[in-house]
C-alpha cells in the first residue's frame, strides 16, 4: 500500500465519482481506477460501491476513509510542526465552534491571531455541537467550542461559561420581560432534533415541570431556525440573547426564559491527541479573548465558570 493511494481514495469518496476525483487531482481516470483496484486487492475487500449515480464507500471503505484523512492531515501538518520546533510558531489549526457562537468570535479571533500569530492559518468550521464533537473525536479538527448539557467522555475540556437560553421571536411591538415554560409550550416552536444538546436540556426541564412540547418543525441548522423565526413560521429556543453582532437579523427579538435554563460552553480537544504548538497557541489566545468578552452584549446571558463542577 502506498500513501498516495490513500490520498486518491479519500479524494474519490469526497468527490463522489472517479471522474471528478481524477479531474481534481490531475490524473487519468484509468490510472486512478487502477490505483484503487490495487488498494482493494491489498485489503482483500471491496471499498467502494460503484453505480450510475456515482461512488460511495462500503462499510469497510468508510472506516478506511476516516482513518486515511487522519493520516493525510498528520502528514500534511508535519512540515509546519517540525519548523515550529524552532522559531516562530506556524501551521494550520482547525477550530470548530457552535454556529450560535460564530458571529461573535470569528472576526475578532482572526484579527487577534493574525496580529500575534501571523504564521498560523486558522481554518474555521461551524456546526451544531454534536457534529463538532464527532469531528474532534475523529481528529479531523484540533479543538472546538461546543455547548454541553452534561460532560462527554473521551475529551479533554476547559469549562468556559454557562449560557442562558432565550426564546427567539419575530419582533411584534413590545417584548415581554420574560417567558415561562408553560407559555413556551403554547407557542409554535422550531426546535433542534431530540439528540441535540439544547433540545435535551429543554426536554429535561419541561419534563421536570410536567410539560411537553410538539414542535412545528425540527432542524439542527442555525440558519434554518433563524429563517423560520424571521418568516413568522414559529419561535425558537436559542443560547443567544442578543443579535446585534448579526446585522442581517434585525427582526429577531429575544426573551429570557424563567426559570433559567443553561448550557455549558466548553473548549474540547481529543484526549488521546496532544495539541500541536500552533493549536495550543490558538487555545491560549481564545481563552484570553473570551475572558474579555463574556458578559458583554454578544454574550448576553453568559456567566464565566472558573472551575468545572
Amino acid at each position: 500500500m502506498q500513501f498516495r493511494q490513500l490520498r486518491y481514495f479519500a479524494k474519490i469518496v469526497e468527490a463522489g465519482s472517479f471522474s471528478r476525483a481524477a479531474a481534481l487531482i490531475h490524473i487519468a481516470q484509468p490510472a486512478l481506477s487502477k490505483q484503487i483496484a490495487e488498494l482493494e486487492d491489498e485489503f482483500g475487500i471491496t471499498l467502494l460501491h460503484r453505480s450510475a449515480r456515482g461512488v460511495t464507500p462500503t462499510a469497510a471503505g468508510e472506516v478506511l476513509y476516516q482513518e486515511a484523512i487522519k493520516l493525510i492531515r498528520q502528514v500534511d501538518d508535519l512540515p509546519a510542526v517540525v519548523r515550529s520546533a524552532q522559531g516562530e510558531i506556524q501551521g494550520v489549526v482547525c477550530f470548530g465552534m457552535a454556529s450560535t457562537m460564530a458571529p461573535a468570535l470569528t472576526g475578532k479571533m482572526m484579527e487577534i491571531c493574525r496580529a500575534s500569530l501571523p504564521k498560523i492559518t486558522l481554518r474555521f468550521i461551524t456546526g451544531d455541537s454534536e457534529t463538532l464533537r464527532d469531528k474532534v473525536a475523529a481528529k479531523t479538527i484540533d479543538l472546538a467550542m461546543v455547548f454541553e448539557n452534561a460532560p462527554e467522555t473521551g475529551f479533554t475540556r476547559e469549562v468556559l461559561f454557562r449560557q442562558r437560553l432565550y426564546l427567539a421571536s419575530r419582533k411584534q411591538g413590545t417584548t415581554e420581560k420574560s417567558t415561562s415554560l408553560a407559555r413556551i409550550t403554547q407557542l409554535p416552536l422550531m426546535l433542534p432534533t431530540p439528540t441535540n444538546v439544547l433540545r435535551k436540556a429543554l426536554d429535561r426541564e419541561l419534563a421536570a415541570a410536567g410539560l411537553q412540547v410538539e414542535p412545528v418543525a425540527e432542524s439542527d441548522l442555525f440558519d434554518v431556525v433563524l429563517s423560520a423565526v424571521e418568516t413568522g413560521l414559529g419561535h425558537a429556543i436559542l443560547p443567544k440573547g442578543d443579535f446585534t453582532d448579526m446585522p442581517g437579523h434585525p427582526d429577531i427579538a429575544t426573551t429570557p426564559i424563567e426559570p433559567p435554563i443553561y448550557l455549558t460552553a466548553c473548549l474540547i480537544t481529543s484526549r488521546d491527541k496532544p495539541l500541536t504548538r500552533a493549536a495550543a497557541a490558538i487555545e491560549a489566545q481564545l481563552l484570553g479573548f473570551l475572558r474579555s468578552q463574556v458578559g458583554q452584549s454578544a454574550f448576553k446571558g453568559a456567566e464565566w465558570v472558573d472551575a468545572e463542577p
